[in-house]
């Protein structure tokens, strides 16, 4: 019952991903097409549309350390695109910045879905661990 809870978990976050690799596009083809303009689409469109497939990959991760490496990816291209998404934004880059709020937010929960996950794997990681000592407690 619980894995199929966790799959259940796994899917819902993987389609939330997929959804905001979409929405960065949107941002994408709304830059304008200028030198930076450009430079930031490429950018973007690497950072934010890349945490989906590497999170695709964490879930057939081949051992423990494996999938804790590919979430460490996803959450780093999580936060690599909060600060392109914070500069378009600052800099007014495309009409209405204000409608990058929601998407921003949206980061940030899936930043903090990431370090917890992630904290989490590294904890159950460490408890499941061999405990050497303990042969040598006689």
């Amino acid at each position: 019952m619980e894995s199929n809870v966790q799959n259940q978990h796994a899917f819902a976050l993987e389609d939330r991903l997929i959804e905001f690799g979409v929405r960065v596009i949107t941002v994408v083809e709304a830059l304008p097409d200028s030198r930076a303009g450009n430079h930031i689409a490429g950018q973007l469109i690497r950072s934010g549309t890349s945490p989906a497939p590497n999170y695709a990959e964490a879930q057939s991760a081949e051992s423990r350390n494996d999938f804790i490496h590919k979430m460490k990816i996803c959450l780093k291209e999580l936060r690599e695109t909060r600060v392109w998404l914070l500069m378009v934004q600052r800099k007014k880059m495309i009409d209405s910045a204000q409608r990058l709020k929601p998407l921003l937010g949206e980061c940030e929960e899936l930043i903090a879905i990431f370090v917890a996950s992630i904290k989490t794997a590294l904890h159950n990681k460490n408890s499941k661990a061999p405990n050497h000592n303990s042969a040598n407690a006689n």
